[in-house]
């Protein structure tokens, strides 16, 4: 199979980026002949393009490990829901911190938000489908829209979309029924020339969902309507920001990343952490920077700022020692005397 990989624009919804996952180390493995592999998908996903008649499904294929692999995904998120099953084998699975080994049988649900990996750190033996819909959001508070080619009925949609969104469980036990559908999708993945099978994805992909809807129904979910309180998305942000505090930040370019307006992003935060948007942001800053000057003694000062997100190294001295009361370098100097002592305690 040749995988076609279309470089596309950033996702952009409420003033929030997100790039589309590459599946890198996946597409090297199969370059590699260490797995089978096929997929359809669209826009940096790898394998053959969807077409337009499947919109809002991202991607939808396997691959077939039948030895030892030496690889595995990182942690990322998807720019959708994503359902993967296990058809054979084992596979070591994480979502949110929670760490599994999935078994035959087993489907996972991951929501665009939630972050997770497989492999720990490399993937099991094992044939392992997946299914990514495009829903349009990236926060747990945003409403959901399904792509125009699910046919459940209102009723079934809003039951399924209320039960996904209200609930945190990640990890199910399927039957038979859920094997016959993925077995359908390996063949209709696999014989699908340019589109020739969209509507046999469409109509498997349809009833995956009404497969999950009563599954879920039978599992008697307790639903918590707290999950999509747009705090969510304020907490969610502010994990993320030790990722990105070197951006040049905002409080207005902080409220529109987290998806919520700025009044409410600054409640939010105020409640989350005890403090404003702008001094969080500093607080976590300076953390970073402590961090960087205790671990790398070659780098300059104002390197080590300019890492951090202050815009100048004069600033980021003022700011340092006002709250560590001492400079930059003095708090260096300190901590290699410290280490000194601890490392030769008879000095």
């Amino acid at each position: 199979m040749k995988i076609n990989i279309h470089q596309i624009e950033p996702y952009e919804a409420d003033g929030v980026v997100y790039h589309a996952d590459t599946c890198l180390p996946l597409i090297d493995a199969y370059h590699r002949k260490k797995l089978k592999f096929k997929a359809l998908a669209r826009h940096t996903y790898p394998g053959d393009r969807l077409d337009d008649n499947t919109l809002g499904l991202n991607s939808i294929g396997y691959w077939d490990a039948n030895e030892p692999q030496d690889w595995g995904l990182d942690w990322h998120r998807n720019e959708g829901i994503e359902f993967h099953f296990l058809e054979s084998g084992t596979m070591p699975y994480a979502q949110e911190n929670k760490e599994v080994l999935l078994t035959p049988n087993h489907l996972t649900i991951t929501r665009p938000w939630e972050a997770h990996k497989v492999g720990n750190p490399y993937i099991g033996m094992g044939k392992f489908y997946w299914v990514i819909i495009d829903l349009g959001v990236r926060r747990p508070h945003q409403e959901w829209v399904w792509p125009d080619w699910i046919t459940l009925t209102n009723k079934d949609l809003t039951r399924l979309t209320t039960i996904l969104r209200h609930n945190e469980k990640s990890i199910l036990k399927t039957d038979q029924r859920f094997r016959d559908c993925f077995k359908r999708i390996n063949m209709a993945v696999n014989t699908d020339e340019n589109g020739s099978n969209a509507s046999r994805i469409r109509l498997l992909v349809n009833y995956l969902l009404i497969l999950i809807l009563d599954l879920l129904d039978t599992e008697k979910i307790e639903l918590n309507e707290a999950l999509t309180d747009s705090s969510r998305s304020v907490q969610y942000f502010l994990k993320e920001l030790d990722k990105n505090l070197s951006e040049n930040w905002t409080i207005e370019q902080m409220a529109q990343s987290a998806g919520v307006g700025l009044t409410r992003f600054t409640h939010h935060c105020k409640q989350l952490t005890n403090l404003t948007p702008m001094r969080y942001l500093t607080m976590r800053r300076l953390e970073m920077s402590k961090k960087i000057l205790k671990e790398n003694e070659k780098l300059t000062v104002s390197e080590v700022a300019y890492m951090c997100g202050f815009t100048t190294s004069q600033y980021f001295s003022t700011v340092f020692k006002k709250h560590e009361k001492c400079s930059p370098n003095e708090f260096r100097k300190l901590q290699c005397i410290n280490q000194s002592l601890v490392a030769y305690p008879e000095l």
